[in-house]
């Protein structure tokens, strides 16, 4: 996990630690909260917006004092993240290769979601032109794009090798690297058509 954070770090991508699956299974996840309700698949501090950080002592400092720490990456800086169900990650990467649309990084979270990394769009002022996850909405109930979640500011994934409980992880499709990351509303529309169909 360390190792990972690092990379993301030195890629300008800022990082916090998460919480993680217990490995003896007497709890689902790590942190205190009794009846955690994402276990593993949160960060430690409620303070992660201002922790998260590229600095790479402060990154090693972190995984030194707490190797089995998920990684969690804030959206809405660097990047922002469509996360869609996992059916429509692979069509939707077929057709961007044929159309020619570029996809940029992609991660599987689990066995039930896709992430694909797209250039952040902020704060814009057009604010009406797209919703964001926020991590308290239901993407199931909104008709037009049932199951898309938008991660942009305020919101965070896992990325890999992060794990999940039950066994589950992430792990990179297609691996970050330092070119431009995509325009996130052309590769948004390949999306859409993809859930639709």
């Amino acid at each position: 996990m360390r190792d990972a954070a690092l990379e993301y770090a030195a890629l300008g991508w800022p990082v916090c630690p998460g919480a993680h699956p217990t490995p003896d299974g007497a709890r689902a996840c790590s942190c205190d909260r009794v009846g955690c309700p994402d276990p593993g698949a949160h960060p430690l501090s409620p303070a992660w917006q201002s922790q998260a950080t590229v600095d790479e002592t402060t990154v090693g400092a972190w995984w030194a004092r707490g190797p089995e720490a998920n990684v969690v990456l804030p959206t809405g800086r660097v990047f922002d993240v469509f996360d869609v169900p996992a059916a429509v990650g692979p069509l939707a990467l077929a057709r961007m290769d044929r159309g020619a649309v570029a996809a940029g990084p992609v991660a599987a979270a689990g066995d039930d979601r896709y992430l694909f990394f797209v250039a952040t769009r902020g704060a814009p002022d057009d604010e009406y032109e797209y919703w964001s996850c926020h991590l308290d909405c239901l993407p199931e109930a909104v008709d037009d794009s049932p199951g898309l979640r938008w991660h942009c500011r305020d919101s965070y994934v896992l990325a890999p090798p992060s794990t999940l409980p039950y066994g589950q992880g992430s792990a990179w499709i297609r691996r970050p690297d330092a070119s431009a990351l995509p325009d996130p509303l052309r590769v948004l529309d390949v999306l859409a058509d993809c859930i639709e169909a």
